[in-house]
Parts: structure tokens; C-alpha cells; sequence
């Protein structure tokens, strides 16, 4: 299930109706404006915002210069893609530190929007730019809540500041900047109690933390799932406490995107980070070009090229590419190229980054079923000999039915996975020539998937 899938197949289907017109009229672009406005609904982006945007483009797109240019189709496509930047927040907006350490970040929002996690997830995140942060379990009233914060912080070998239930939160949090400071954590990540719904008690207590910690970000973390309800969310918390940024969780299962789109449009505050899936790695900054990108199918090869990066090892990653791009590709290559593919994240979401790759073309192909049956694809070719796993042509019915028996799995999975390995070769040599091609574009770094 892909990010924004609903809304991007129909503003793809609209933009290419305009694409290739040598003219376009005021009739045209009024035509395209209906099919974006009912999209941008259906995908539940608040009534307002689709109202200004839409006023926002028209103006823009019947202009003299537009209609009256030799391009008129990319034109208002390029004044979509534009409109829908500045309506997502323009630039990336990063946070700040302080330059007296510890920063405080203080993770506010209401039950069940996975602000623990994410605690968690942005300590980790944070680490990896070099910070070393500290955890603080401030919900003293959802039970377990100190226990989860422990347990997020243990996978990922990040201390949690804890000192139980009895005491105030406002206490636990001043507490834990004087341990912050006489442990060196330049970072402390304040992770607070929620409620199912606003209320003033919540307001009063987040209110009090927020006066005595000082903190220098205060995040909101919102589930994106909850569509309008998210950005109404939002609003009320921004309005209440004043928060620096939000962090929107679950958009890998939000396939409407309607709060991505809503939400730094009604709030003015931007959106920092987003959730992309269950992994305590699985949080990404958001840039709002990038999110644009994906959404009218341009792909995002930047955000591809970073977690190739951090994926990868590049001396394998150099032969690997050798290989692919001669199609000398083994099943031993398959599988050591599977795991680390693993490691960015779901391939449904990878694919999604391609330019050109249409979530519709995959249909069928089951890539995504193969990741998650790793140890049987293993298995599979664990049971072929040497010669099969370095030539697949040979691999006849009465090999089929050997192989299958020794990894006790069907003639049918053994016939799905030589299928994947076929359309995984052609993919791999597609990326390998777009890394190619755009050599000039992309800089030095070879693009190591191919």
C-alpha cells in the first residue's frame, strides 16, 4: 500500500491528459482544476485548503503567459507541482539546538498517536547525526507507558530517564535536565502523557512541563491515519500550547494523505518528520518537494540515494553494479541484493521513489511478498545447485520439483520466485542505466542498487 496512492494515480491520470497538448484553453484548465479539486476531497484534505489552492492555481494557470506558451501542458503542471510545495511547507524545516546543551525536545499529542515510539525513533535519528540523547518516561498514567519508553529505548541502546510513577511529571522532567547535564547528554526527548481526547487537564499539565523545562522544540506527534480529525488535532494543540513543528505518524498506512497535505496549511507550523512504518528506523525528515514529487509520480531519487547510502556497502555495491548492468546477475547476487534492499525499508515504498515507476506496473508482481518470506526465498535457493543458481534457464520441471522438495516449499513458490528474480533483473538494470544517464545530475556516487 503506498503513501498517497489514491490521490496520485488520479492527479497522474489529470496531468496526463495536459501533458503533451500543444494548447491549452481557459476551458481545459477549468476541466483539470474539477478533477484536482475532487481528488484533493476524496483524499480528505480539509474543504478550505483545496478551495485556496485551487483559487491559488486557476489564477495562476490562465494567465497569458501560460496559455499562450509553446509548453502550455507542463506549464500548469509545474504550477501544480509548485502550489502544492508551498501548500506542504516549501523548505524542509529542521529543528534547533541549543547552543548551551541540553536541548530539550518535548513530545506532546493525544493517545494511541505513537508518540512513545517516536520518542524513541527520533532519539535514534538524532543519534545518528551525532547527538547523545536521553529518554524521559514523563506518563505517569497510561499503564506501562515507563515499561514501553524501557523497551524502545533498550532495542536501541538509548538510556531512559525514569523515576516511576509517583512523582509529578513536571518533577521527572526538571529532574531529568540536571541528569542530562551530569551524564553529557546534549539531547533530551520528553515523552508526555496523552489523553484520548483534549481536555484541560492535559492542557494544564503540558502547559506546566513546557514552563519548567523550557523546552527548545515542542513536537506534536499526530497519527495521519485519522485524516481530518489529525489536522483538527493539531490545531487545537498548536493553539493551546504553541508547537514548534509536528511529526506525523503511520503515513506509509495512509494511503489519502489529506493531513500530510492539510495540516502546515491550517496550523502555519511545518511538519518536521514523518513516520514511514514500524521500524524504530523508520522516521524520515519531510521535505515537502520530495513528498510532491512522489505524489505526481516524479519519483524521489534523492531520498532514494540517501537510504541506498546508508544501506549499502559500496565496495559491493561497485561489483554489484558490474554485474547488473552486463545482467550477469546470479541467485546468490539475488539474495544478498534482497537483504540489503531490506534494510531501506518496504520495496513498495523504494519502487515508489523511481521516477516513471507506476505503482500499477508492479501489480502482480509480488516483490514485497518475497521480502517478507526471505528465510523461504533462502531456502529456495539454498536447494539449487551451483550451476542453477548461476544460470536460471536451466531449470527445468523435473529441477523445479528437486528444488521444491529440498526446501520444502511448492512447485508454484519455486515458479513465483524465478519470476521475481526475472522482473528483479530488469529492475535492477533499469536503475542501473538511470544511474548511468543521470551521472552528470547525481554527482560521483553511484547509485548502488545499480
Amino acid at each position: 500500500m503506498a503513501v498517497f496512492e489514491g490521490l496520485s494515480e488520479k492527479l497522474q491520470e489529470t496531468m496526463k491528459k495536459l501533458r503533451g497538448k500543444g494548447r491549452v484553453t481557459e476551458k481545459d484548465v477549468k476541466e483539470m482544476m474539477r478533477e484536482i479539486k475532487l481528488a484533493l476531497l476524496e483524499a480528505d484534505v480539509n474543504f478550505k485548503v483545496v478551495k485556496d489552492f485551487i483559487a491559488k492555481v486557476s489564477e495562476r494557470a490562465v494567465g497569458q503567459d501560460v496559455l499562450e506558451s509553446l509548453t502550455p501542458g507542463q506549464q500548469v503542471i509545474k504550477i501544480v507541482n509548485d502550489e502544492l510545495i508551498d501548500l506542504m511547507g516549501r523548505e524542509q524545516s529542521k529543528v534547533s539546538f541549543s547552543s548551551r546543551p541540553p536541548t530539550v525536545f518535548m513530545m506532546v499529542g493525544l493517545q494511541g498517536s505513537g508518540k512513545t515510539t517516536t520518542s524513541g525513533k527520533l532519539a535514534n535519528l538524532m543519534r545518528k547525526q551525532g547527538k547523545n540523547p536521553l529518554l524521559v518516561a514523563c506518563d505517569v498514567y497510561r499503564p506501562a507507558a515507563i515499561k514501553q519508553l524501557q523497551v524502545v529505548g533498550n532495542q536501541l541502546g538509548i538510556p531512559v530517564f525514569s523515576m516511576g510513577d509517583s512523582l509529578s511529571p513536571v518533577d521527572i522532567a526538571k529532574a531529568s535536565i540536571e541528569h542530562a547535564a551530569s551524564k553529557q547528554h546534549d539531547l533530551v526527548i520528553i515523552d508526555t502523557a496523552g489523553r484520548l481526547h483534549i481536555d484541560e487537564g492535559l492542557m494544564d499539565e503540558l502547559l506546566n512541563i513546557k514552563n519548567s523545562v523550557k523546552p527548545h522544540e515542542i513536537l506534536l506527534v499526530v497519527d495521519s491515519m485519522t485524516g481530518q480529525d489529525a489536522v483538527n488535532v493539531a490545531d487545537s494543540f498548536n493553539k493551546k500550547l504553541g508547537v514548534d513543528g509536528m511529526v506525523l505518524t503511520k503515513l506509509d498506512g495512509d494511503t489519502r494523505g489529506g493531513a500530510a497535505i492539510s495540516t502546515k496549511a491550517v496550523t502555519g507550523k511545518p511538519i518536521k518528520f514523518v513516520g514511514m512504518g514500524e521500524k524504530l528506523s523508520d522516521l524520515e525528515p519531510f521535505f515537502p518537494d520530495r513528498m510532491v514529487s512522489r505524489i505526481l509520480g516524479m519519483g524521489d531519487v534523492l531520498s532514494l540515494i540517501e537510504k541506498a547510502q546508508d544501506a549499502f556497502d559500496e565496495k559491493k555495491a561497485i561489483e554489484m553494479e558490474k554485474k547488473m548492468r552486463t545482467m550477469q546477475f546470479t541467485f546468490d547476487d539475488f539474495l544478498e541484493q534482497m537483504q540489503q534492499v531490506k534494510k531501506m525499508g518496504p520495496l513498495s515504498q523504494v519502487l515508489n521513489m523511481i521516477p516513471g515507476m507506476n505503482a500499477k506496473a508492479l501489480q502482480g508482481v509480488d516483490i514485497d511478498g518475497e521480502e517478507k518470506n526471505l528465510a523461504r526465498t533462502e531456502a529456495i535457493i539454498k536447494s539449487m545447485t551451483r550451476q542453477e543458481r548461476n544460470d536460471s534457464s536451466i531449470i527445468n520441471g523435473s529441477r523445479r520439483k528437486r528444488i521444491a522438495a529440498g526446501s520444502g516449499t511448492s512447485v508454484q513458490e519455486v515458479n513465483k520466485l524465478l519470476k521475481s528474480f526475472e522482473e528483479m533483473k530488469k529492475m535492477f538494470k533499469m536503475m542501473s542505466d538511470m544511474n548511468k544517464h543521470g551521472k552528470k545530475k547525481l554527482g560521483k556516487f553511484n547509485f548502488p542498487i545499480g
